[in-house]
């Protein structure tokens, strides 16, 4: 990964309650309707995704649609759906499940239903996975994935026009997972505290310890503070839009194409060798959305409040017209009915969740 780089340990913005800094971004999208007379033109934006991806989206669909030699970038998963019986009965299926794909200890589990990395924990041990199964509500579903167990992460958002050949990256964004480390003197919850950047929103970190945050650290050990891949969750991203290269342009514009119907989203992608991902090769997709996705490179902290409200304005510009284009194409948008039905299953969801790793 390129150098952490210089910077506030926080913008001024970062963490605010979101009805305050998306405000003028809604305005926005208002005149975007207008412009384009059409309020539902970005649930057509990725034809056969949900609502085009904005909400309700299920991962196990939507990885069912990377098909061809593309598919060797998404890591092995199986779905589990939660029974609403007791985990007891259910827990022999689930093994059998995990035996049969093939996959081993430790892996991640993740909700099928969800955004921001709500519920992603990852599971280290039978014990663990049992634990998250219990938790989860019942009647729901969750995945059980590969675990790519590398520091390097980032957000690739692409852009295709509708009858394009090729498309953009126009975001990457390169995700940092905080560490602390242990001086044989400072308990989990003080080192956290003392951190200049954590300390400051130590409330994303303390909740997912438990009985560790009371513990002392051994001198020298290395504690990451969060698994996810989310700015919500604690990691930290950085602006990585001058190391996008033609080459790996190219290799989203093939899955792009072998995902059926997909114009607008974001890429999350692990990878351990930043100068072969750059190549187009060696990284793994550990999950892909559609326009509900965001350029998160606006919460690097080095942002201004401006730039990141001209980076979404020009995000939604797009978001319309590539779903204005999919409707002189054809496409039909599904109802307002079902787009608040899915969004408030969705919301509902999330607040069942077990708690993010």
């Amino acid at each position: 990964m390129p150098p952490f780089g210089d910077g506030p340990a926080l913008s001024h913005f970062e963490f605010w309650p979101a009805w305050k800094f998306y405000a003028p971004v809604w305005l926005w999208i208002g005149c975007l309707m207008v412009r384009h007379r059409s309020i539902r033109a970005p649930l057509v934006a990725n034809p056969g995704f949900p609502a085009g991806g904005l909400v309700g989206e299920r991962k196990s669909e939507l990885f069912a649609r990377l098909s061809g030699p593309e598919r060797r970038h998404l890591p092995e998963y199986v779905v589990v759906d939660r029974l609403e019986e007791a985990i007891e009965e259910q827990w022999p299926s689930i093994e059998a499940a995990i035996e049969t794909s093939g996959l081993e200890y430790p892996m991640v589990a993740k909700p099928d239903i969800g955004c921001r990395g709500a519920g992603v924990r990852p599971v280290r041990s039978p014990a663990g996975l049992r634990q998250y199964a219990e938790d989860f509500p019942k009647g729901e579903k969750f995945l059980i994935q590969r675990m790519i167990d590398v520091e390097g992460e980032a957000g690739v958002f692409y852009v295709r026009d509708p009858g394009s050949k090729s498309g953009r990256i126009h975001s990457l964004t390169l995700k940092y997972f905080p560490h602390v480390v242990g001086d044989g003197l400072s308990t989990l919850r003080q080192l956290i505290l003392a951190d200049t950047r954590a300390g400051m929103v130590s409330q994303l970190y303390l909740g997912r310890f438990g009985d560790e945050l009371d513990r002392i650290v051994p001198m020298g050990e290395s504690r990451r503070l969060v698994f996810s891949g989310s700015h919500s969750k604690g990691a930290i991203f950085r602006n990585g839009n001058d190391y996008v290269t033609e080459a790996m342009r190219a290799r989203f514009d093939a899955i792009a194409d072998a995902i059926d119907g997909f114009h607008f989203g974001r890429f999350d992608v692990r990878f351990a060798d930043f100068a072969a991902f750059q190549r187009g090769e060696e990284f793994a997709i550990i999950e892909y959305n559609g326009a509900g996705a965001e350029m998160t490179h606006i919460w690097d902290s080095r942002t201004t409040l401006l730039e990141a409200w001209s980076t979404l304005f020009r995000q939604f510009s797009m978001l319309f017209k590539v779903g204005a284009a999919n409707r002189k194409r054809g496409v039909r948008p599904e109802s307002w009915q079902s787009f608040f039905r899915q969004w408030k299953r969705e919301k509902s969801l999330v607040d069942q969740y077990p708690v993010t790793g």
